[in-house]
């Protein structure tokens, strides 16, 4: 027997709220020499999806795609020399996102 469409769309809301992967970016920092704060800069460099176990990123000129399992590592590859630096930032959610 089927549920009522009633029901199904408030059971399909709790699957997508209990599986939803967690959506970060990566953010690139410019520190530049001591006397020079002003020069300071930062950028998002990337998008990515969390999920268990595993997650999914994407450069955000569209030029890089990578599948990871350590966070820590994939961020590492965005940090370039002494000057840049490179951190995960997670999205907060939003209380509703519906439209």
């Amino acid at each position: 027997m089927l549920r009522p469409l009633d029901e199904l769309a408030v059971l399909a809301d709790e699957l997508v709220d209990d599986t939803a992967p967690r959506l970060f970016a990566v953010v690139q920092s410019y520190e530049p020499p001591e006397g020079h704060a002003d020069e300071a800069d930062a950028r998002v460099a990337a998008w990515g999806m969390a999920f268990d176990g595993y997650a999914e990123i994407v450069s955000v000129e569209g030029g890089a795609r990578m599948s990871v399992c350590s966070l820590d590592r994939a961020v590492r590859r965005f940090g370039r020399g002494p000057d840049v630096s490179a951190r995960l930032v997670w999205v907060r959610q939003r209380a509703d996102r519906t439209v």
